[in-house]
């Protein structure tokens, strides 16, 4: 029994210093190509390219994101593939919500960075993106901003591009269109600390005139708009301007409409959402005008293969907000994707640096319109905003028209 024992300890020693002997193979090993990370994919054994969306899936911004992320999610789905330098590579798409924080915004920033992306889109909510430029610029990633609108975004980071248009051109957009409704004193209303509501009403009243507006803030966690409505209506004020977030805006139509506002709403691209058409429905009271990047119906093959595919899917059907209303910031989205795979193949590589310096010779015809950067702009040339007229009765989103600047 004891020779037994004997040789049954030799046999465990045995096997025990084969296996030391080979370490296992680490997962994050990968080709080097520039910095930035090509690995294998572990089934199909295709090279693969990273993606990063940067974009909240959570918090006040939460609905919009997820709306934005929907049409990079499509695009990625019809076209999961780029040739890069003669070689097809898979594309991956790697989240990180940014929780609609700006004190989240960064760490959500470098785990895009460490995951070894080579371009980085999004995001919704101008702040964020704000937040997040420096760190994007500081590692050399190149961002694309897909709706985030305030200027800053693009000016505090060589990195950071835009496909939308900006803030000065939205804020004078609402400010034209509320003359012509023939307001001449409006009511603005904003949360603090928010670089995408502040900036929007700050250039909205420098175009409609600081002598003909009343402006009020909001806190953090405000859940009773009832004052706000309140002090519009006693201010002698004749239009109100809130371009604030989606979870906002459905609490302030309940106040309007319980208080009968009596004048009409005006809001930027975040409350063109099927969340505020949801919020306003049946409430006739409530008249509510929106600009934005994209009119459902405007490209009927786009919008048709896109509802065909969320209602294929009963997790893309939540993240759209329950229906299969086509959302602007959705088309944004996939036209983004599209930016980036362009850049990427103009780049021969999937080297950040080689994607950031081919970016600018992109020109894509996208469904929201051709893209492109003019004359070393990091911003996309775009000079028309499609206004959106609420219908409470039909809950659809009426197109009144396409407006610029003259």
């Amino acid at each position: 029994m004891k020779k037994i024992l004997a040789l049954l300890l030799a046999l465990c020693m045995v096997f025990a210093l084969a296996a030391c002997g080979e370490p296992a193979a680490d997962p994050t090993d990968a080709p080097d190509d520039g910095g930035s990370v090509a690995t294998d994919a572990p089934d199909s054994g295709d090279k693969v390219v990273k993606i990063g969306v940067f974009e909240p899936q959570s918090g006040d911004n939460g609905a919009g994101g997820k709306q934005e992320i929907l049409g990079m999610q499509y695009a990625n789905s019809l076209t999961p593939t780029v040739e890069v330098g003669g070689e097809t590579y898979t594309v991956e798409l790697v989240y990180a919500d940014n929780q609609s924080s700006n004190d989240k915004a960064v760490s959500a920033a470098q785990t895009l960075i460490t995951e070894g992306c080579s371009v980085v889109l999004g995001s919704y909510g101008s702040g964020v993106s704000i937040a997040a430029a420096t760190t994007f610029g500081d590692a050399g990633i190149p961002a694309i901003g897909v709706t985030c609108t305030n200027p800053q975004v693009t000016q505090v980071s060589d990195t950071y591009y835009r496909i939308c248009f900006i803030d000065p051109f939205q804020g004078t957009v609402l400010a034209n269109y509320a003359k012509s409704l023939g307001a001449t004193k409006a009511y603005c209303l904003a949360k603090q600390g928010d670089d995408y509501s502040v900036g929007l009403v700050n250039y909205f009243v420098e175009a409609f005139g600081a002598e003909n507006c009343v402006q009020e803030v909001f806190q953090e966690g405000t859940s009773d708009y009832s004052s706000y409505v309140t002090n519009a209506k006693a201010g002698g004020c004749d239009i109100f301007v809130a371009p604030v977030s989606t979870e906002a805006a459905a609490l302030i139509i309940d106040q309007a409409a319980t208080q009968d506002l009596g004048m009409p709403i005006l809001a930027g691209d975040t409350w063109d959402s099927n969340v505020i058409v949801g919020a306003a429905q049946g409430k006739d009271n409530v008249e509510i005008y929106v600009t934005t990047f994209y009119q459902e119906g405007g490209n009927a093959e786009f919008d048709a293969a896109f509802k065909e595919w969320i209602n294929s899917d009963s997790v893309n059907l939540e993240n759209n907000g329950g229906n299969d209303m086509v959302a602007a910031v959705s088309v944004m989205g996939y036209d983004a994707y599209y930016v980036a795979l362009e850049a990427i193949k103009a780049a021969g590589s999937i080297d950040p640096a080689a994607v950031l310096a081919a970016l600018p010779s992109v020109n894509y015809a996208g469904i929201t319109g051709t893209i492109a950067f003019a004359d070393g702009a990091k911003d996309a040339t775009r000079d028309v905003a499609y206004i959106k007229f609420c219908n409470t009765e039909t809950a659809v989103w009426d197109l009144i028209g396409e407006q610029g600047i003259e």
